[in-house]
C-alpha cells in the first residue's frame, strides 16, 4: 500500500509544486519506486511541470472527474514507466461547489476514498496542494500519511506556518488521526540576505524537532525546470543535488 505524502502551506510561491514534482521524479527515477503524483491545485502547475503539456489537454480527464466518481483508475496518465499523474485544470475550482451542492458524505474524505481504488498500485502517492486552507487542502491532509510544511524565508510565510500546523492538528483530531507532520522544509529566497537567514533560524528555534536539516536555496537550474522539464535537461543532475538530500531525510522520517 502506498505511503501518501502531501506538501502544503497557505502561501503562494513557496515551492510546493516544484518540490512535489521533484520528489515524485527522484522517487520514481532514482529510487525505482512506483509513484502517483496528484495535482490538487486548479492552476495545474504540477501537471504542466511533469508533462510539459498545456493543462487543457487533460480537459474532463482530471482529478476532479476522479473525485466526482470516487475512482481514480481511468483518469491516471502515464508520465514515465514508474511515474503516473492525476492531472488538474481550471475546472477543479468547482470542487467546493460540487462538494457542498451534490456530494453526500464526509466532505473531508472524498480524496481518501478516491485514492483507495489505486493505493495498492503504488509505493508513494505525492499530493501537491493549492495555496489556501480550503477543501482541497483539507482533503489532501485527510488522505495523507504525512505532510511536509513548506516554508520560504518571508514574513508572510512565517505568519502562515503556525496556522498551517494548527490546521494539521485539527485534521488529526477530526478526520485522520494517523496524519504525521513529517517536518518543515525551509527554503532561502536569497542566501545573501540577512533577513532571510534570520527567519530560517527563527523557525528552527520555534520548531526545532520538525525542521528538516536540508535547507533549499534558489538556483537558476531549478528556476528553469518548469521550462526545461525532466527529460533531456542538461541542468537536471546538478539542480537536483540538494533535493536528493531532502528526499533521503523524508524517506527516513515517513
Amino acid at each position: 500500500m502506498a505511503t501518501v505524502i502531501s506538501f502544503g502551506i497557505q502561501k503562494g510561491g513557496s515551492s510546493k509544486t516544484t518540490t512535489s514534482g521533484i520528489v515524485a521524479h527522484i522517487l520514481s527515477a532514482e529510487y525505482g519506486k512506483k509513484v502517483l503524483a496528484v495535482d490538487l491545485d486548479s492552476q495545474g502547475n504540477l501537471t504542466e511541470l511533469l508533462t510539459q503539456e498545456d493543462i487543457y489537454v487533460f480537459h474532463e480527464r482530471t482529478v476532479f472527474e476522479a473525485l466526482q466518481e470516487q475512482d481514480a483508475r481511468k483518469y491516471i496518465h502515464k508520465v514515465t514507466d514508474r511515474l503516473d499523474l492525476l492531472s488538474a485544470e481550471d475546472h477543479l475550482a468547482r470542487f467546493p461547489s460540487w462538494l457542498y451542492g451534490s456530494y453526500r458524505g464526509n466532505r473531508s474524505l472524498v480524496l481518501k476514498q478516491t485514492l483507495e481504488s489505486v493505493q495498492d498500485d503504488y509505493d508513494y502517492i505525492i499530493i501537491d496542494t493549492p495555496p489556501a486552507l480550503g477543501d482541497q487542502t483539507i482533503n489532501a491532509l485527510a488522505a495523507s500519511d504525512a505532510v511536509v510544511a513548506m516554508f520560504e524565508a518571508s514574513k508572510f510565510c512565517y505568519s502562515a506556518l503556525g496556522r498551517f500546523l494548527e490546521t494539521c492538528v485539527h485534521v488529526q483530531e477530526l478526520a485522520n488521526e494517523n496524519l504525521k507532520v513529517a517536518g518543515i522544509l525551509r527554503s532561502l529566497i536569497d542566501s545573501r540576505r540577512t533577513d532571510n537567514k534570520a527567519l530560517i533560524e527563527l523557525v528552527e528555534e520555534e520548531y526545532e524537532d520538525l525542521c528538516f536539516e536540508t535547507i533549499m536555496t534558489r538556483t537558476a537550474a531549478i528556476g528553469r525546470l518548469s521550462i526545461n522539464g525532466f527529460t533531456n535537461n542538461p541542468e537536471l543532475k546538478t539542480g537536483l543535488n540538494q533535493y536528493r538530500l531532502f528526499v533521503e531525510e523524508l524517506i527516513n522520517r515517513v
